[in-house]
């Protein structure tokens, strides 16, 4: 049987044999821009190993805009909780960046999972990771200025996206940073005066990646 490279690294790092047999249960999907996965507190009825694509886990606060928690693309998966045995999202899943996935029905995912361990641990990794980029993420939002959080969102994206340039609006950075809209238009005009990122028309390119680096906060390799 012919096996097709997968993109998703959860599923790539599967024993050959383990991914063959998931492969009846996957399908490939294309998530749009803006397309809700799940909201917080409803139930996850799909999982999701984005490819090409990118989503935002956000959760609600009350009387503010959700803030962003956490980022996965191809190094994880949206949905995982259900590896838990929790069957009710405890965040909002938002696509950030349209492309390619592949998905899996809740009761499918759940029949896999008791079928190949190797699943389970690659899923029990990607939870432990991306617990890790909570925590970071709630420690830099707390302590760190506009820009260098900017500046780590945008290689963050960039990171999971395999992609310099990508579509984004200062409203929606407002949204995932937890700031007013101003202090993203502050900061993403200093990152373009120094020439790190090019600006326009709701379009992010990363014009160089080494400056960007040294223009985040410490907090970046830790949720790379």
């Amino acid at each position: 049987m012919h096996v097709p490279v997968v993109q998703n690294e959860l599923l790539a790092a599967l024993p050959r044999a383990a991914y063959r047999a998931l492969l009846p249960a996957l399908s490939p999907v294309t998530l749009a821009f803006g397309e809700v996965l799940n909201e917080a507190g409803g139930a996850i009825r799909r999982v999701y190993f984005p490819c090409e694509s990118m989503v935002s886990l956000l959760v609600p606060v009350e009387s503010h805009l959700d803030l962003e928690v956490a980022l996965v693309g191809r190094e994880g998966m949206v949905g995982a909780s259900l590896g838990l045995g929790v069957a009710r999202s405890p965040v909002r899943a938002l696509v950030q960046g349209a492309g390619s996935a592949l998905g899996m029905g809740a009761a499918g995912f759940r029949r896999e999972l008791a079928r190949h361990p190797a699943l389970r641990r690659g899923v029990e990794r990607h939870l432990h990771a991306l617990m890790a980029q909570i925590a970071q993420t709630a420690g830099c939002n707390h302590f760190h200025v506009v820009e260098a959080r900017l500046a780590r969102w945008l290689l963050m994206s960039r990171d999971r996206m395999r992609a310099s340039e990508f579509a984004i609006t200062h409203e929606f950075l407002s949204h995932m940073l937890g700031v007013r809209r101003v202090g993203v238009t502050e900061a993403a005009g200093a990152l373009q005066r120094k020439k790190l990122i090019a600006y326009r028309r709701g379009m992010v390119r990363i014009l160089d990646g080494r400056g960007l680096e040294a223009a985040s906060c410490s907090c970046y390799p830790a949720t790379a």
